[in-house]
């Protein structure tokens, strides 16, 4: 006979287990996703795949107008956050690749004197742009966000290193 509770009960517990399990593209790279945060908590890459290694991309200026050395030039940090994930994303297509083939970011960020901290809600609100998880854009890197002193420009408060992976046959 058929159970409505036992079937609610049944998806209920699969749900939960698939929100746990990695997730396989088709390009044989396995993403290790758990709960909602949108990095992945581990990933493999198959053999074969090529590594590409981005050296860190602070953001571009956005006005013109104030010293290229100030943080006016460049906005706060989820301005500079954005911008720096588009430089990203266009290096990236350069190689004939896109943010779906991140496996791997590091982001840099400096504390924002207007605030007296570092930014991480700034810096979640652009990245989450980019990695959400949506259909768009569903392969989330891992991610660590790293608190440093400073960066090389005085003006940036944020500075993105990349690894993405070439899948066999890309």
């Amino acid at each position: 006979m058929f159970d409505l509770r036992k079937t609610v009960a049944a998806v209920a517990v699969l749900g939960g287990m698939a929100a746990a399990m990695p997730a396989h593209a088709d390009d044989g790279i396995v993403r290790h996703v758990e709960g909602t945060f949108p990095i992945s908590t581990a990933i493999e890459v198959p053999a074969g795949a090529s590594t590409v290694y981005l050296s860190g991309l602070g953001p571009t200026v956005q006005d013109k107008k104030a010293d290229p050395k100030s943080i006016a030039a460049y906005g706060d940090t989820q301005a500079q956050t954005y911008a720096a994930l588009r430089r990203t994303q266009d290096a990236l297509k350069k190689m004939g690749l896109d943010m779906a083939d991140v496996v791997q970011m590091h982001i840099y960020m400096a504390e924002d004197p207007k605030l007296g901290k570092l930014d991480f809600d700034g810096m979640m609100k652009a990245y989450t742009q980019f990695y959400g998880p949506t259909a768009k854009q569903p392969n989330l890197p891992v991610r660590s966000a790293i608190g440093v002193a400073h960066l090389a420009n005085p003006g940036w408060l944020v500075e993105v290193e990349t690894t993405a992976v070439r899948a066999p046959g890309k």
